[in-house]
């Protein structure tokens, strides 16, 4: 079975994130441990909340490097949420640096007539990777559950998988590049379509282990 380490620094419900990847088909293993994030199949980081406090336990617990070091020897990786957030160099939620894995800024969204901020609620994805190995079964109009006040912005657009567009504002709602996969949304809470993208993280994490095998 694909074992999945899903990364614990206290920002958010890992039970929920262990649920849809159990129902995927995957071994969830929650740990901190950064010897067990190197020996897993692939990594999972979740996250609700602010981005300054999740830098910060991700830094007291001596996360970064490592997750730095995973995403660079290769290993599929999947964030959610404030986990796509932190992947960033930095974020106008705050003040500290991000993991610097993409180039660019998490913004805020601009009030405008007619729109709540956060942003919450079920909202139709525009896939502008629909090649992405993230959407087997996925198509343009699904909708996913979103809650969130800052989106992403990739310095160079080509990291954008997909998009949403909330009031006047079209923004990125999940980002892919190699073995580096991210979601604004939550896919255990997203029905059947989220549990699709967490069956597709699984399938590409199995196809890729057992490649490296042979």
């Amino acid at each position: 079975m694909t074992r999945i380490a899903v990364i614990d620094y206290d920002m958010g419900n890992l039970h929920s994130a262990c649920k849809g990847l159990e129902k995927a088909g995957a071994q969830p293993i929650v740990t901190e441990d950064a010897a067990v994030l190197a020996a897993a199949d692939a990594v999972v980081l979740p996250g609700v909340g602010a981005f300054d406090p999740a830098m910060q336990h991700l830094r007291d617990r001596d996360l970064v490097r490592p997750i730095q070091d995973i995403i660079a020897s290769g290993k599929p990786f999947l964030g959610i949420c404030l986990g796509l957030q932190v992947l960033f160099e930095s974020s106008e939620e705050g003040q500290e640096p991000g993991l610097g894995i993409i180039p660019g800024r998490i913004r805020e969204f601009q009030p405008e007539p007619g729109i709540t901020i956060p942003h919450m609620g079920w909202n139709q994805l525009q896939l502008t990777q629909p090649d992405s190995a993230l959407w087997r079964g996925v198509t343009s109009g699904d909708w996913v559950y979103f809650v969130h006040s800052y989106y992403a912005e990739p310095r160079d657009p080509s990291w954008t998988a997909a998009t949403i567009t909330h009031g006047t504002q079209t923004v990125t709602a999940a980002i892919a590049r190699n073995n580096v996969m991210a979601v604004q949304f939550h896919p255990e809470k997203s029905a059947t379509v989220g549990l699709r993208i967490l069956s597709n993280f699984v399938t590409a994490v199995a196809q890729q282990s057992l490649a490296l095998a042979w």
